[in-house]
């Protein structure tokens, strides 16, 4: 079962929803980097279960215990990076029932399929969204690695349940824009619970999900991602470029169905005059003066804020009844879940999608910085 992404920087993800831990070894982290163990826990708590109603009740403190990669003053010494959550509220006994019997929406009739009946059920094994723990960890690790080279990242709920929050002002790359873009950045990350940037929005949304929990169902979202200060020239064209890296991390996080870069889908109603990205001088560099590409054009990033939205499914886990099959009776069999779940999973999966973007930038600059400019006759 390969659980690992990257090239350069490569993250292994391991454990299972009611296993007796999960974690990360993460491979490849230049040497040199403080980790401030303080900034790792707040960003864990992010993404913990129990934060309000919109998320599961079940109590996990996501405390993360490096068991190796750091030397004695607390920095990356080089060796792997390998980083342990223990699970400690674990419930296997509510998902007795599902081994023969699996849940619509989720992984265990492909697992069975799979593995011939020998998966884990029980919160859904390694396909759980429990598993995002330790994705957070790598990526809270790699968000410090980037802050260094002035790197920022951040994400926000842009949709859940057809009601918007405002937008990331990045496809304007004004001057003026950069900073709006910045005071947004700045907005959330002063430790609001619910994370979007207009509070009147958000209460909506946090209606809206109580409705569905009321009703035994659940909803979905967007979630909205950018990387703020990234180098032009970096990344690789076709099947290694930006876009590429991203959505593969992006893809690993259990809930996702679809990304977008930029302007999106939208960019098949435009013409192209109206999508193109006209250049101006800017600090004596050709700049792009709109950023209707997501700040990536070719797999390789152009310096302009780069933007990306997953869409988020609705959970699969809900109280309402739902029809099933018993794998060993062949019968169709009415299905009961219960346990434990999120009326939404878009909230908590903010900070994953941080911490994958963060994971795959990192990687893309260890990987494919731009060449050096005087060793050839063209650039210079």
């Amino acid at each position: 079962m390969p659980s690992t992404f990257g090239s350069t920087l490569r993250v292994s993800v391991f454990g299972q929803s009611h296993s007796a831990a999960i974690g990360c070894v993460v491979e490849g982290l230049p040497s040199g980097i403080a980790v401030d163990t303080e900034a790792l826990e707040l960003f864990m708590s992010r993404r913990a279960p129990g934060r309000g109603s919109w998320s599961t009740p079940r109590s996990e403190a996501d405390a993360v215990r490096i068991v190796s990669g750091l030397n004695q003053g607390g920095e990356t010494c080089g060796a792997p990076l390998a980083m342990l959550i223990e699970n400690t509220n674990v419930r296997p006994g509510d998902y007795d029932s599902l081994r023969y019997v699996p849940r619509p929406g989720h992984a265990d009739f492909t697992a069975w399929a799979k593995w011939n009946g020998n998966q884990d059920a029980s919160g859904g094994g390694h396909f759980s969204g429990r598993l995002t723990a330790p994705l957070c960890a790598a990526g809270a690790v790699a968000l410090q690695a980037l802050g260094l080279r002035g790197v920022r990242i951040g994400a926000h709920l842009l949709e859940v349940a057809g009601i918007t929050d405002e937008a990331f002002d990045a496809l304007d790359n004004s001057p003026a824009a950069s900073q709006r873009l910045r005071a947004q950045l700045d907005a959330l990350a002063d430790g609001r619970t619910f994370p979007v940037l207009s509070q009147p929005a958000g209460e909506r949304m946090v209606s809206a999900i109580d409705d569905a929990r009321r009703a035994e169902d659940s909803v979905g979202g967007i979630v909205e991602c950018v990387a703020a200060g990234m180098p032009r020239g970096i990344g690789s064209p076709m099947f290694d470029g930006i876009e590429n890296m991203i959505a593969r991390a992006a893809f690993g996080i259990p809930a996702v169905k679809g990304i977008e870069f930029g302007r999106g889908f939208d960019v098949a109603l435009l013409r192209g005059s109206e999508n193109n990205d006209p250049y101006e001088m800017r600090d004596g560099m050709p700049t792009p003066s709109t950023n209707n590409a997501g700040g990536i054009l070719g797999g390789i990033s152009t310096g302009a804020p780069l933007l990306f939205r997953l869409a988020i499914k609705p959970t699969p886990s809900i109280a309402r009844r739902q029809r099933s099959v018993n794998i060993r009776t062949s019968e169709t069999e009415e299905l009961e879940i219960r346990g434990r779940h999120d009326p939404c999973i878009a909230p908590r999966a903010v900070p994953v999608a941080e911490a994958v973007c963060a994971l795959s930038l990192l990687d893309a600059i260890l990987s494919y910085p731009p060449e050096e400019m005087h060793l050839g006759g063209a650039g210079q």
